[in-house]
């Protein structure tokens, strides 16, 4: 039976699938992954909010009985996949395969390192020893140690890192639980399923690091499906790339110092290496100056007295690895060490040496932590090599790829010429359920008083429509400006990112029922507000990337040796694509309505704004607030007949 059957009006899913409706552009996907996988060739699919594209990948890989491994954007959409979707349709056609979950590897208890922590938790604060003592609680219960279904500790609690492990830190093979290990167990059952979910992240450290276990899975699958498929190129490029964070060096001096402490007590000099590794991690951060930066490596090692510091960490971590190297044999947390230790002596020489060609050199500071890396220009070479190393069928999909109608800008950065591709536009009634704003005598962009002049003019907007409402910022001083200028002058709940976590902020939005939440970057994707709790989505200005920006500034230079305009090839496109993100949180149902206002003029007195434009939903515009508000309380009122009748 063809697959096309299936989404038809008497299809089985029509039959099987409560409240499914049965959409053209759905059948149209589904029949173009059918013909991909039947040719081993590769899709590249921009399927607008509500085509259904989840339905349209899953029933044609179902159907095909072949391995297949689907790769989301964020866990939260692959726990929602493997949850929601994925059994919707394995009962809806009978599907008899089975189906794993595979998440990375600090996702799950590790059982060595609670045992760690337990012996030497006399040196732990208050707060975090009262965890460690809930999760050994629960680690009597669980029987796949996933940390997310451990709810007496808050997901961002301080335990976290100490009782999971890292591709870095875990012992593999040596370890004592090897044979209980909860990452192995979730290994094994991912060998054997025919169905596996993963996230992009996951994807590419296992498959571009080959790390063990799990790299086994790629030879294997027949069929790699990439949801959220716009993120890929970057997260590639961070993949392809070499990274030493502050984090993993407190994580190393912390593991010498619980080695000491366990196994080897008489080897005091570990203890006091440890000690100076993270006094020098920390003085070089202090170097860095600013929380919240990312900076030009190479720019960065110009300057006398980072690089001073920055030698003092060197000296520090060869130290470590020279104390750890006499007690080698003695505990395998400590020949564990060992190893990071030689790996990092490496990298951080490998990040030193800034003179190699087609990288980009960048650091960023953030609280007390740091990251150096160096990030590839291009994947386009290393990502075609990947594809052509495996005879399988590869589909990517999101509902923003395109710019200006075009694939060229995603299928030049992954190296794909050759594959197909197709744009499926939103069976949404923009025209209708819609209004895009760009209101007049806008403030100046980046000036001190800009916050507080849009937070004025928007206020009435905002009051009018009881919140309801998102405004989504390019910056995080943006965000703090209007959230304190809210906050002083509306009547009404203001919720600020970062304020508690994203879950339990949206939590809060949505029973609120008259909020506003003021974001920046993790609110522009992944958020699905659907009904009238969403109706106004307002946005700062066009979300180019900071021209200061190191991986930017690279990828600009990349563009001009090349012959190319950085503008247009590069800037534009990348926040086309953010943009479309941004404004998709508006419209996620067919019965929902809402207007959309972008706060910055270049969108329409620019020529380079009609590039925008044309990528955007075809909804109606205007330059009035009046008229937004209007047609807010307009379509509020219809929809409360509606529901009433």
């Amino acid at each position: 039976m063809p697959v096309s059957d299936d989404f038809a009006e008497n299809g089985i899913l029509t039959r099987r699938v409560p409240g499914f409706h049965p959409r053209e552009a759905q059948r149209q996907m589904a029949i173009s992954v059918t013909e991909v996988i039947d040719k081993q060739g590769v899709l590249i699919a921009e399927a607008g909010t509500g085509t259904g594209k989840t339905y349209a990948y899953l029933v044609p890989a179902l159907r095909s009985g072949k391995k297949t491994i689907i790769s989301t954007g964020s866990k939260a959409l692959q726990d929602q996949l493997y949850s929601r979707d994925l059994p919707t349709i394995i009962e809806a056609l009978d599907y008899d395969g089975t189906t794993a979950l595979l998440k990375g590897r600090s996702n799950y208890l590790c059982l060595e390192r609670l045992d760690q922590q337990m012996l030497s938790g006399g040196d732990l604060e208050a707060e975090v020893l009262a965890d460690v003592m809930h999760v050994r609680q629960w680690s009597t219960q669980t029987e796949d140690g996933d940390i997310s279904r451990c709810h007496s500790v808050a997901e961002d609690s301080k335990v976290w890192p100490l009782v999971t492990s890292t591709n870095d830190n875990c012992l593999g093979s040596d370890c004592p639980r090897y044979k209980e290990c909860y990452v192995l167990s979730a290994r094994k059952n991912a060998l054997a399923a025919d169905v596996v979910v993963v996230n992009h992240h996951l994807f590419m450290a296992d498959t571009v690091v080959k790390d063990t276990g799990f790299g086994e899975l790629i030879p294997d699958a027949e069929i790699m499906i990439f949801d959220e498929a716009h993120q890929i190129p970057d997260i590639a490029s961070h993949y392809f790339g070499q990274q030493l964070t502050s984090r993993q060096l407190f994580d190393l001096a912390r593991d010498m110092i619980v080695a000491y402490r366990t196994e080897v007590r008489d080897q005091v000099q570990l203890q006091k290496s440890a000690d100076r590794l993270t006094q020098m991690v920390q003085d070089f951060r202090l170097s860095l100056g600013d929380t919240g930066f990312r900076g030009n490596l190479r720019e960065l090692l110009q300057n006398k007295e980072t690089k001073r510091y920055l030698t003092f960490l060197d000296d520090a971590l060869e130290l470590s690895y020279d104390v750890m190297k006499l007690s080698l044999g003695r505990s395998q947390l400590l020949d564990s060490a060992f190893e990071r230790a030689t790996l990092y002596r490496n990298r951080l020489k490998r990040l030193i040496d800034t003179t190699i060609a087609g990288y980009s050199y960048w650091f960023e500071s953030y609280g007390r932590h740091f990251l150096l890396a160096i990030t590839p220009l291009s994947v386009a070479d290393k990502f075609r090599e990947l594809i052509k190393s495996h005879k399988s069928s590869w589909i990517f999909t999101s509902a923003t790829l395109s710019v200006d109608e075009k694939m060229s800008y995603y299928t030049d950065r992954l190296g794909l010429e050759n594959a197909t591709t197709l744009i499926l536009n939103s069976p949404f009634d923009y025209q209708h359920q819609t209004l895009l704003c760009v209101p007049r005598y806008l403030p100046p962009l980046n000036q001190p008083y800009t916050a507080k002049r849009l937070a004025a003019m928007l206020a009435p907007v905002i009051l009018k429509n009881q919140g309801r409402c998102f405004f989504l910022c390019t910056s995080h001083a943006m965000m703090r400006g209007l959230a304190e200028e809210f906050k002083a002058s509306l009547p009404l709940p203001v919720l600020m990112q970062g304020e508690m976590g994203k879950s339990q902020l949206l939590k809060k939005f949505v029973s609120s029922g008259n909020a506003l939440l003021v974001a920046t970057q993790s609110f522009w994707e992944g958020v699905d507000v659907r009904g009238d709790t969403l109706s106004c989505v307002i946005i700062d200005k066009l979300p180019f990337t900071a021209p200061d920006d190191p991986l930017l500034r690279a990828r600009i230079e990349d563009c001009q040796l090349r012959g190319g305009d950085a503008f247009r090839d590069v800037q534009i496109p990348d926040a086309v694509i953010t943009l479309k993100q941004g404004v998709g949180r508006l419209i996620r149902d067919i019965h929902d309505y809402g207007a959309i206002i972008v706060c910055d003029d270049r969108l329409v007195s620019r020529p380079y704004g009609e590039v925008f434009l044309s990528s955007l939903p075809p909804s109606p515009r205007t330059r009035s607030l009046e008229k937004t508000s209007y047609f807010l309380s307009q379509r509020a009122q219809r929809n409360e007949i509606v529901s009433e009748s």
